[in-house]
């Protein structure tokens, strides 16, 4: 099944602006998160977490009256989705008594006429947050290590250079974006937890399989059409594998919006920071991941 046929479009002609928009998509990315600052989750920091229904939505002011009479001044509280549904955080540790039976307790006595359930309730310690921090980077660069190493033996080192700038600049960029819009609405909470943290090793291993794609094809083409130069075949190659990556992509990204609208709570964080990847992704296979070995490639030939 193919949707486009023989198309003949010229990326590597603009090359140059989408090479600006990168630039300038990290950019905003990087200010977002010197200046709103990292919200990691509980997984991360440690503490306790616990999520409560309401049978009816209460008042913020009163919830955080009820955990401020518990002991926890410091805590975090906000509408998690639903307006019935709240988040309760707090980075105190708890001895003897549960931080849950406590929280419980108060918000019995706050809300006598409010009947609630507790969802879920996540308790870590911050020792154990601080080195799943750290191991989730590890994962990160480990994976673009070895992929850099695939690629620079299955291609030519300069495929598996420009495949992991890529790489770098689709989780940057992501990275960037959802620490922005993290907060703007009840329905988007993008806390760096194990759920956000598996969608950026998806979006790894998603990226770098529609840039091998492309990567294949161009090394198919130099050896059939010797005569033309690189910038042509890297144009022909994308324009032959444009129908696989729109009918792939396309499906990968009704899924991540049917989860994102439909998926609750608990999949949404993973949905729609793989969607935002993927759209990154997808185009970073084409305008910078292809444009930076014809770059790098056309560089070296001046040299020579």
């Amino acid at each position: 099944m193919r949707i486009l046929e023989k198309t003949n479009i010229n990326f590597m002609a603009t090359r140059k602006i989408w090479y600006a928009f990168s630039l300038g998509v990290i950019f905003i990315g990087l200010i977002g998160v010197a200046v709103r600052g990292i919200s990691f989750g509980i997984d991360f920091l440690g503490g306790t977490e616990v999520l409560v229904r309401f049978e009816n939505p209460p008042a913020i002011t009163e919830v955080r009256d009820a955990i401020q009479k518990a002991g926890y001044s410091s805590s975090e509280i906000k509408v998690f989705g639903s307006p019935s549904d709240i988040l309760i955080r707090t980075a105190e540790q708890t001895q003897g008594t549960t931080a849950l039976d406590v929280i419980r307790k108060e918000l019995t006595t706050q809300f006598p006429n409010n009947p609630f359930k507790i969802l879920k309730e996540d308790k870590i310690g911050p020792k154990i947050g601080a080195e799943l921090r750290t191991n989730a980077i590890y994962a990160i660069f480990s994976a673009m290590l070895i992929i850099l190493i695939y690629i620079g033996f299955r291609f030519q080192f300069i495929y598996g250079l420009a495949g992991v700038i890529a790489l770098f600049h689709d989780v940057i960029a992501t990275f960037g974006i959802i620490v922005l819009i993290n907060g703007l609405s009840p329905y988007l909470n993008l806390e760096i937890d194990q759920n956000i943290m598996a969608a950026f090793l998806t979006l790894v291993g998603f990226s770098i399989n529609d840039t091998v794609v492309v990567f294949d094809r161009i090394r198919e083409n130099l050896k059939i059409h010797k005569a033309e130069d690189l910038s042509t075949i890297m144009n022909r190659s994308v324009n032959e594998t444009l129908s696989r990556t729109i009918i792939t992509n396309g499906t990968v990204f009704l899924v991540l919006a049917v989860l994102v609208i439909f998926g609750g709570e608990v999949n949404r964080g993973f949905a729609f920071t793989f969607f935002i990847g993927t759209i990154l992704g997808t185009y970073s296979s084409i305008y910078v991941a292809s444009a930076l070995v014809l770059d790098f490639s056309e560089r070296k030939s001046l040299k020579k």
